[in-house]
């Protein structure tokens, strides 16, 4: 487990993913070495659960049996979740803040962009649809690769009965900023923070602002791109 103290400097430190491919438009970031691949591309079953136990392992050193076995199954279920948005490259991290243990998920995915011309139209979009959810927070933000728009907000969870000692299913808050980078092939880059446990919301929230602030755009011959200068 990783105390606050080690979790400084924030600068990311680890390539992750080598790429997504959105058409002719690759994308790469970098992580902190203490978020943690999980299997969301995986198609073999015990591949994916061999890389399930490393990744207990790694996150939980001198736990027991019984606590490795519970977070291994939430990590499955997350799995499970991070694929029904359509996840092509997640990570965990599992950490203690004052004492207080914490944990926060990574996701990227690509979505097709809505129909509104051009990179700056997809941008307002995205904002109109997601204020009249109801985001705590919507703005647009510039990043290194272009233009860009942020959310920030609540959504309720759920662990399954069968996880719990009284039997009963609970639903918790989590809270999560999510980014979207739309490109000008019709695509856009979804990038999400997600964490149960808000004594860890100051910490994850600046590591996820290295994470979108290092991604980069690059055409199929590798000269780099920026969105806002396509769009200038």
């Amino acid at each position: 487990m990783t105390s606050q103290s080690d979790l400084s400097p924030l600068v990311p430190s680890q390539a992750a993913p080598p790429a997504l491919h959105s058409g002719d438009i690759h994308v790469r970031w970098v992580v902190p070495e203490i978020f943690h691949d999980l299997p969301v591309r995986e198609t073999d079953d015990e591949k994916a659960v061999e890389l399930l136990e490393g990744l207990v392992e790694k996150c939980l050193p001198g736990v027991g049996e019984d606590g490795k076995t519970q977070f291994g199954v939430m990590c499955a279920l997350c799995v499970d979740a991070l694929l029904a948005v359509g996840a092509e490259y997640a990570a965990i991290c599992v950490s203690a803040v004052d004492d207080m243990p914490c944990t926060a998920t990574v996701y990227a995915a690509l979505v097709d962009s809505p129909d509104a011309g051009n990179v700056r139209g997809v941008v307002k979009a995205f904002m109109s649809a997601l204020r009249r959810t109801g985001m705590d927070e919507v703005s647009e933000i510039e990043l290194p690769c272009g233009v860009a728009v942020s959310c920030i907000g609540t959504r309720e969870e759920d662990i399954p009965g069968d996880l719990m000692e009284s039997g009963e299913s609970l639903t918790y808050p989590t809270s999560c900023i999510r980014v979207y980078v739309p490109f000008p092939n019709g695509t856009t880059l979804v990038m999400e923070m997600a964490t149960p446990t808000m004594v860890g919301w100051d910490i994850f929230s600046t590591i996820f602002g290295n994470i979108v602030s290092s991604i980069r755009l690059f055409r199929a011959d590798g000269s780099p791109l920026i969105t806002s200068e396509v769009e200038a």
